[in-house]
């Protein structure tokens, strides 16, 4: 049998035959409740909780003790300088009355539970002795699962703070800097988020860091392809079924909205999503409640949804390709990731964290960057973005273990080239196959990318902004171009 706790008590009493009624009635149980010590006020008594940390489990006083300090004051002092000690109040004050202010009032300064002394015809034992004793071991069981609630508060937090740790965001450049500070500011809401970027930018790093820095950190992040999965699977992904609602339907499957529920749900290119799957989600965004397959009643669902796209949505809108009214109910918030081209010397920042990463990762010394091959790193265009660079790295750190030259840099099985992004080479729509006047391709581009930036932007203001220019300023040039 395993061996039980001893309970340990402080008895608070200023009255001689009440202490010995309480001694007769905890001597029944000395295998289980010990009483350490019994003091007659309440500065005597919180001496000895300061001086003694945690030596006390249980606190039996009385209500309308002797001295200045008593009553609800004395209990709010004592859990102060302890906050997990449990205190059990004895009074004469209750004999015969109901009053529910009084026993809220004891409740609320942070007392356990509390009882009447006694009528006038007993005088051995405290009133209603099992009671009592009842509750000295749900007072003692409450002040064990306190503490163990701390340490798994503890253990939580701790895992969170390694997380974003590990899911740093690494960068200093002003893009980066913005991006983070967006990022604190709208995790502390519950807002839906777009995040825009190419391929490679870490758009699910970003989607990690406003979880974990959420209210919804200690529950699930539930991140999901929509490209990866075909559209006629894409339904039982995201919304499950029950047992045998078709074919092959051998036990229930929950959805990802239920295993996210209270937590995140992260959809990735969620511009690949089928029209069919758009109108479900549509439908989930606005009521909150999924439809299961097979099941006829629908389940309420609370979950935070963070899209993510490498195209432009409100392109796809104007081409009907993607519902106007999921658009706007996904961008909420937008958040742009640049390419990493555009972050100057974060490449190099981020060079070197990966370079400790996979140097420490495959045992070896971490090799030395000469200057020249920095500069080159600088210079390439990196099509790949940040996974591109994170490739480069690990086949940089295997085959150049102690010194990394332009010459290995320059290496085309290094680094290449070849992929050319669109956005460089790609504006034959601008002109339509015909050589068009200058202006006229101005305007043009013009059009297309105010009506760009003013779709990740909240306001005109923030669009303006980001332009560089003045909002009057904003507002004449989209009036001009036929935008207002």
């Amino acid at each position: 049998m395993q061996k039980q706790d001893m309970i340990n008590i402080l008895l608070v009493e200023d009255e001689e035959f009440d202490v010995r009624r309480v001694k007769n009635t905890l001597d029944y149980y000395n295998s289980r409740i010990k009483l350490l010590d019994t003091v007659s006020n309440g500065m005597a008594a919180l001496s000895l909780i300061r001086e003694n940390p945690d030596k006390y489990d249980v606190v039996i006083m009385d209500y309308q003790i002797s001295g200045g300090l008593k009553g609800e004051e004395l209990i709010a002092k004592m859990k102060s300088y302890d906050p997990f000690i449990q205190i059990i109040v004895v009074t004469k004050m209750t004999i015969n009355i109901t009053n529910y202010d009084f026993a809220n009032n004891l409740l609320q300064a942070g007392a356990f539970w509390y009882c009447t002394k006694y009528p006038g015809n007993i005088e051995e034992y405290i009133y209603q002795p099992t009671d009592f004793i009842l509750s000295i071991f749900n007072a003692y069981e409450k002040k064990k699962l306190e503490k163990q609630k701390l340490k798994s508060d503890k253990r939580l937090k701790k895992n969170i703070e390694n997380l974003l740790e590990a899911k740093k965001i690494i960068g200093e450049s002003k893009p980066m800097i913005q991006l983070k500070e967006n990022i604190e500011k709208y995790a502390k809401s519950d807002v839906n988020i777009l995040i825009n970027g190419p391929s490679g930018t870490g758009k699910e790093l970003v989607a990690w860091n406003i979880h974990l820095r959420s209210k919804r950190k200690y529950e699930n992040f539930v991140p999901i392809n929509c490209g990866s999965i075909p559209s006629d699977l894409l339904e039982s992904e995201l919304f499950g079924f029950e047992k045998g609602s078709f074919t092959g339907a051998n036990k229930e499957k929950p959805g990802l909205f239920e295993v996210a529920n209270n937590g995140t749900l992260f959809l990735d290119e969620v511009g690949e999503l089928s029209p069919t799957a758009q109108v479900k989600l549509l439908r989930v965004l606005q009521e909150g409640e999924i439809e299961k397959i097979g099941r006829t009643g629908k389940i309420s669902v609370n979950v935070r949804i963070i899209a993510a796209t490498n195209k432009n949505l409100a392109h796809e809108v104007n081409n009907n390709r993607f519902r106007e009214d999921l658009y706007y109910r996904l961008n909420v918030v937008p958040l742009e990731i640049v390419p990493l081209r555009q972050r100057g010397d974060d490449i190099l920042l981020l060079f070197d964290h990966f370079l400790d990463y996979f140097s420490q990762d495959l045992g070896f010394t971490k090799p030395v960057v000469e200057e020249s091959a920095k500069e080159i790193l600088l210079n390439y265009k990196w099509p790949g973005n940040v996974r591109e660079l994170r490739n480069v790295v690990q086949r940089l750190v295997l085959n150049c273990p102690d010194r990394i030259t332009a010459k290995d840099v320059s290496n085309p099985m290094i680094l290449g080239n070849s992929i050319v992004s669109k956005e460089e080479s790609g504006f034959e729509d601008l002109y339509e196959g015909q050589v068009l006047p200058l202006k006229e391709v101005e305007r043009r581009f013009r059009i297309r990318y105010f009506k760009y930036v003013r779709s990740i932007s909240s306001s005109d203001s923030a669009a303006a902004e980001k332009l560089g220019l003045a909002p009057s300023n904003f507002y004449r040039m989209c009036k001009e171009l036929g935008l207002k």
